[in-house]
């Protein structure tokens, strides 16, 4: 059989990640040869993301650029699938006709076959789009067990009587890394039940579905095996973790499994939602070895009137008492979270409450997002819009005013002892070592990092390797810290 072979390009989120890397996976099973460059591939297969207009922009780019290589490179063809592609489906091939196919995520367990017969010179039906949440039933217990296609969920057709206890009847993990990282992103869970006026991701990703706790603890265990000491854990809504398999303490109990896993060094957990945080889990999230002192909290505002017209819940106050329940816990815990200015309706006074609370919340990241008008969403109906104008000059006030906070909050930890994940090791061109990694108040990628200088006379670190280290300085929101001992 002639070799062939397959570049898996992400974009967007963690969650994104983990889908790349069971495509990869299933391809690798199915004799594809995995490359890292789209140009030295028979077949560039472009993950997309389809969550706000600049990540579609972003996606779009990158499938042209893909196309590009056609004429200058080994790649022969261009798959669009990911987020972007099961959102759009045939009116994206339709505008887009640079790329070979467009797949939604009912391909994907079957992507080999496809890729095969688009080298051939066919071209196969672009992919239909479909509000997803209509695919599961209503009930969240009775969604277990289903066909519906979820991508990051690895092999569906596992035994019934598979326990955690017999690594032999665990489930098959399908993945393959496609990067070096000590770190990895892990899914629990996949969908969304939550309607918040603002977001289409349910629609396309579908309803709230758990990964069994067996599937997760044998793709932590694969992951320990291949490098990874730290797991990032991801879902749309980690806090609804196990509602659907009857027990919401699932999470719970599965951290410190999760922890207790052969080469894991250490669990994150991200995508909490405020108003489903329970304080059993932070409990958990705060005491367990090995579980970071990070939380991740989707807050999207802080004016209660402005978060009920987004379908969401909570206001200030109630979202400090929550960052005291876990600062009580916790006192170096790392807050990282998001918020959306200029929502229709949105007044001077709400913007004033936001920036008040943002003061008071001393949050360690906030990423602050314009709002735009989104395909199918409730909002996309409101009256109330404010002209463009307007929303950028709240974002820019407010991405100011997080700017200087999220720089004195950095400030504030100069002098703690934190523990930092190495993740780079590198030589500048003065010849000096450079060593970059992240503590566990930072998550991957926007969170920042911690830059460590490292005396002339100790052995350095390896990739990998969590070092104890404390902090001396800032630039921004990174951290520069020193060894300790």
């Amino acid at each position: 059989m002639t070799s062939r072979s397959v570049a898996v390009v992400t974009l967007g989120c963690a969650r994104n990640e983990v889908d790349s890397e069971e495509l990869a996976g299933r391809l690798s099973a199915q004799g594809w040869t995995l490359v890292d460059d789209a140009s030295a591939a028979d077949v560039a297969v472009i993950n997309t993301c389809g969550f706000v207009e600049q990540a579609k922009k972003d996606s779009i780019d990158a499938l042209l650029e893909a196309n590009d290589l056609k004429q200058t490179g080994r790649t022969q063809a261009v798959v669009a699938v990911g987020c972007l592609a099961e959102r759009y489906g045939n009116q994206l091939a339709e505008q887009l006709p640079e790329a070979d196919a467009v797949l939604g995520f009912d391909s994907y367990q079957d992507m080999s076959s496809h890729l095969t017969s688009i080298l051939a010179g066919e071209r196969p039906a672009s992919h239909t789009p479909g509000d997803r949440r209509k695919l599961l039933p209503l009930s969240p217990l009775a969604r277990q067990g289903s066909d519906v296609a979820t991508p990051g969920h690895g092999d569906m057709r596992r035994p019934s009587d598979v326990s955690i206890e017999s690594p032999v009847a665990a489930p098959r993990v399908i993945r393959a890394r496609l990067d070096g990282r000590p770190w990895a992103p892990l899914k629990i869970a996949s969908g969304c039940d939550r309607r918040c006026a603002f977001c289409a991701i349910p629609m396309f990703r579908g309803a709230f579905v758990s990964r069994r706790p067996a599937d997760v603890l044998a793709e932590a265990r694969w992951l320990g095996q291949h490098d990874v000491r730290e797991i990032f854990l991801v879902s749309e809504n980690s806090t609804s973790y196990g509602k659907d398999l009857g027990d919401l303490r699932l999470l719970d109990t599965m951290l410190p499994e999760l922890v207790a896993v052969d080469g894991i060094s250490r669990v994150r957990v991200s995508y909490l939602q405020p108003a489903e945080i329970r304080p059993d889990l932070l409990d958990v999230m705060t005491s367990t070895p090995g579980v970071v002192p990070y939380f991740d909290i989707s807050f999207q505002h802080a004016s209660g009137p402005l978060l009920r017209k987004m379908r969401r819940f909570g206001d200030a106050e109630s979202f400090l008492g929550l960052l005291e329940q876990v600062r009580h816990r916790s006192p170096e815990a790392g807050v990282r979270s998001n918020v959306i200015v200029g929502f229709p309706g949105e007044t001077e006074d709400d913007v004033n409450v936001l920036a008040d609370f943002l003061l008071a919340a001393r949050l360690d990241v906030t990423g602050v997002f314009g709002y735009s008008d989104e395909d199918g969403t409730e909002a996309e109906t409101y009256d109330a819009k404010l002209p463009q104008d307007e929303i950028d000059d709240r974002v820019e006030h407010i991405r100011s005013l997080v700017e200087e906070l999220n720089h004195q909050r950095a400030a504030e930890r100069i002098g703690q002892n934190l523990e930092v994940l190495v993740e780079q090791i590198e030589d500048e061109d003065t010849g000096e070592i450079e060593i970059r990694g992240r503590a566990g108040q930072q998550g991957p990628d926007v969170d920042g990092e911690t830059v460590l200088t490292w005396p002339d006379a100790r052995e350095l670190p390896s990739i990998g390797d969590i070092v104890t280290v404390q902090v001396v300085d800032t630039i921004g929101i990174d951290l520069v810290a020193e060894p300790t001992g």
